[in-house]
């Protein structure tokens, strides 16, 4: 995996998430782009330190696969809890959670959304403060 520059530029082959769905700086390379014959989406996500996505929802299931550095998964009602290289997460759908790395850490998944012929992601409130720095 690419690191980046002092520059804050993406690593080679990533580009800029949606900025309006995150808090902080990450990275998004697509790795399979849904079609009419394949019916899945890959995505690999860097994190930059103390970023994190927005509350969000998947019609169908999200497979987290983390491959680089210590993060955060949190499903609605329940507590924080950290997830580290070679952690699978199966979100099942339409479970409310957020992803993303920790306050002193870069942080890299693989997101693999199936079924997207029912939709990819409904986007929903940012991720307070309070809810980020909660971890215990």
């Amino acid at each position: 995996m690419e690191e980046r520059d002092k520059n804050n530029t993406a690593p080679e082959g990533f580009g800029p998430v949606a900025a309006q769905y995150f808090t902080g700086t990450a990275w998004l390379k697509m790795r399979v782009v849904p079609d009419a014959i394949t019916n899945c989406a890959i995505g690999e996500v860097i994190f930059e330190p103390g970023c994190r996505n927005n509350w969000h929802t998947h019609p169908s299931n999200q497979i987290l696969i983390v491959t680089q550095g210590v993060g955060y998964y949190q499903e609605d009602g329940s507590a924080i809890r950290e997830i580290g290289v070679g952690d699978v997460v199966n979100v099942l759908p339409g479970t409310k959670h957020w992803h993303g790395a920790t306050p002193n850490g870069r942080f890299a998944h693989y997101a693999v959304g199936i079924n997207t012929e029912k939709g990819v992601v409904d986007w929903l409130e940012p991720v307070t403060d309070e809810q980020y720095y909660s971890f215990k």
